[in-house]
């Protein structure tokens, strides 16, 4: 095969692949792209009845009594904290280990951030750290309102209800960042949880970008059974802006804003595009799922099981990342670098939150064991629908050659 060179960000590498193998992207169709055509050659392209179909859809496939489709995951969250009446005043719990925007929404409102440590083996909140917590905030003294944020981490569902008990045993509500969790849920405990169904919580969030199980471009919801939030946050995703519903209002042009809302629609492109998307859901985790189990078959064996650790396969795992752990943390800068070089790109998830200079100034320097532990070992390797097995033997391949010449 004819070798090929490919340059990314200045650097080359020589490999014999045409293409760099991402660690996900997009799964667009035909149908995919027909639909957003079909809404550019519409009257309406921004908030219209797209939009509105879109968050029935998402109501039907997750089963809540309100969807807000948004700008954004980020949107979501600051919406959801908001709806909830977050200021100042309020304490935001958020799981160390998980994506900026699960914390930074709380800062938005001027809200005060806890960073709650992670058990290392699944990268979900840990239990044990959230009750350390909670037990420093006298239930007389704690701040109304109290917020604590699961991460349904990587695809697999946070634990929820146990989150829940404890928020309510201080007075405090829960939110669950669902943007990488989709269509997870946990048959360990009865009755079985399921992610994004706000059975647990106040209000589950989930991020339409194009890496996540459902791509819009951008984009986002908030899922709830609470009508009072989904009314606020509708409110508040258009400048806080009320118009007459009434079309015989002796005024029906005339609108205030009672609120200092944001602009955070989302569009009727988008939402043709998302609804597309969501009908396909169930079999994009098929292929998720698909592709975890030949991963996890690969790597229980020689050298893998040496040198590295594989995430656990639970039945209801959605699978947005597959993130292995090496054993000796100095090996997974070398892996990283070593598979781009074979035309590979990996990515860590995340860097804890504390450690960014923005936290670090404002909280001092703090350290978690479990969030360590973790960070120092994590490598996200490939992982979307449409990886092919060729190209999926490729990253199996070329770890193997790593981890027996390392």
């Amino acid at each position: 095969m004819q070798d090929w060179i490919v340059k990314i960000a200045g650097l080359r590498f020589d490999h014999p692949f045409s293409l760099m193998i991402p660690y996900s992207k997009q799964d667009l169709t035909d149908r995919d792209i027909s639909e957003v055509t079909r809404v550019l050659k519409s009257d309406l392209i921004t908030q219209g009845p797209e939009v509105q179909l879109f968050e029935d859809a998402l109501k039907a496939e997750f089963s809540v009594g309100h969807a807000v489709a948004c700008s954004s995951g980020t949107a979501a969250l600051h919406l959801s904290y908001a709806a909830l009446g977050v200021d100042s005043q309020s304490i935001g719990i958020v799981p160390a280990i998980t994506f900026s925007a699960t914390a930074n929404a709380f800062r938005y409102l001027g809200a005060q951030v806890r960073f709650c440590d992670i058990n290392p083996q699944t990268g979900l909140i840990c239990l044990e750290s959230l009750e350390s917590i909670l037990g420093e905030l006298p239930v007389a003294d704690a701040p109304c309102p109290g917020i604590i944020t699961p991460v349904s981490f990587a695809g697999l569902i946070a634990p929820l209800s146990s989150v829940q008990k404890l928020a309510d045993s201080i007075g405090f509500k829960t939110v669950e960042d669902a943007s990488h969790s989709p269509g997870a849920f946990s048959s360990s405990g009865a009755p079985l949880e399921r992610s994004c169904s706000s059975i647990h919580t106040e209000a589950a969030c989930v991020s339409f970008h194009p890496v996540k199980h459902i791509c819009c471009g951008e984009g986002g919801v908030v899922l709830t059974n609470n009508q009072k939030l989904a009314t606020i946050a509708r409110h508040l995703r258009s400048h806080g802006i009320e118009r007459p519903n009434d079309d015989n209002h002796e005024t029906p042009w005339y609108y205030q804003q009672n609120e200092l809302g944001w602009n955070y629609r989302l569009t009727d492109i988008q939402s043709a595009l998302g609804r597309s998307q969501l009908e396909r859901l169930a079999d994009q985790l098929k292929l998720r799922r698909k592709i975890a189990g030949r991963y996890e078959k690969a790597l229980r064996e020689y050298p893998f099981n040496e040198s590295l650790m594989a995430p656990p396969l639970e039945e209801g795992h959605s699978w947005h990342l597959y993130i292995i752990r090496f054993k000796e943390p100095t090996m997974r800068d070398k892996a990283h670098k070593y598979l781009k070089s074979e035309g590979i790109l990996t990515q860590v998830h995340y860097v804890p939150l504390y450690r960014h200079p923005y936290y670090e100034n404002m909280y001092g320097k703090i350290r978690l064991p479990g969030a360590e532990k973790f960070y120092q070992s994590c490598l996200s390797i490939p992982m979307f629908p449409n990886l092919s097995e060729k190209d999926q033997d490729h990253v199996i391949n070329s770890l193997k050659h790593f981890c027996l010449n390392s």
